[in-house]
């Protein structure tokens, strides 16, 4: 993989004290890892290890003659979220995404499509790029496919479009376009909760189905429900030109992964 958001990433990559190396590896605890290093069956980079010494990325870590490699690669997948499926990292719900996706790096989603609601999901391993993602303040582009429960009236586009009030706050204005007798699409910059449902609801109307197929310059396209796949470099590249002046949280949604804290901007629909 060759593109900017990688190169940053492996570049902020901090070291990690080997004993945790080894752990997050999957090859011990930590404890029995303090106890190979101590019996000199560690080696890092050819020499042998020192109980307490910490690994930067790219340096050759062996048990004996077997290298191990901790996962340093920057992930970014589209995931395309099945219905009834729940954006949580909470272990107890059985039906949550990191379950489902049962991805073997951890990683998670930037932004939430409610339980009902499918389509295109962002998951990362890289807390940098939610945190430009996710403040609300950046405006980034969601795009939507919405089928309600009866005909679309230019009434009801003119309304959506200009701003609905909702959550004591009235929407900003957004792209709306009819494409079916009751479907359309929608494109939103921000992400109040059940925002798409909510502003339908407040003009009468139900929806029926929603379908997210676009975030910024990354397109659902033909992923099959329930199929993911990483970005390409070129996706990648795009994305980074659109969130590199965007001011991140330090320490804010996102920013430790595996946390479930990735909501926000891009909140439930």
């Amino acid at each position: 993989m060759s593109n900017r958001i990688s190169e940053e990433f492996m570049q902020k990559k901090e070291p990690v004290r080997l004993n945790k190396y080894l752990s997050e590896a999957g090859v011990c605890s930590r404890r029995e890892a303090d106890r190979l290093i101590e019996s000199g069956r560690v080696t890092v980079d050819g020499q042998r290890a020192r109980t307490g010494m910490k690994i930067l990325p790219g340096q050759v870590v062996k048990v004996g003659r077997r290298v191990v490699s901790k996962q340093d690669e920057m992930i970014v997948l589209a995931v395309n979220k099945p219905r009834g499926i729940v954006c949580t990292e909470e272990r107890r719900e059985r039906n949550s995404i990191v379950r489902f996706l049962d991805y073997p790096i951890r990683v998670t989603y930037i932004g939430r499509l409610d339980k009902d609601s499918h389509g295109l999901l962002l998951m990362t391993n890289n807390g940098d790029i939610i945190n430009r993602m996710m403040r609300a303040a950046n405006r980034h582009e969601k795009e939507y496919k919405v089928t309600v429960d009866h005909e679309i009236t230019e009434e009801f586009l003119e309304k959506m479009s200009s701003g609905v009030p909702i959550l004591d706050t009235v929407t900003r204005p957004c792209q709306v376009k009819k494409i079916g007798k009751y479907t359309f699409s929608i494109i939103l910059t921000q992400g109040l909760n059940r925002q798409i449902r909510r502003m339908c609801s407040a003009l009468g109307y139900e929806v029926k189905d929603l379908l997210r197929v676009r975030v910024m310059n990354i397109r659902l396209g033909g992923l099959r429900d329930g199929q993911y796949r990483k970005l390409t470099d070129e996706e990648l590249e795009g994305l980074y030109e659109l969130i590199k002046d965007s001011p991140g949280t330090p320490g804010g949604a996102g920013s430790k992964i595996g946390k479930g804290q990735a909501g926000g901007d891009y909140g439930s629909r």
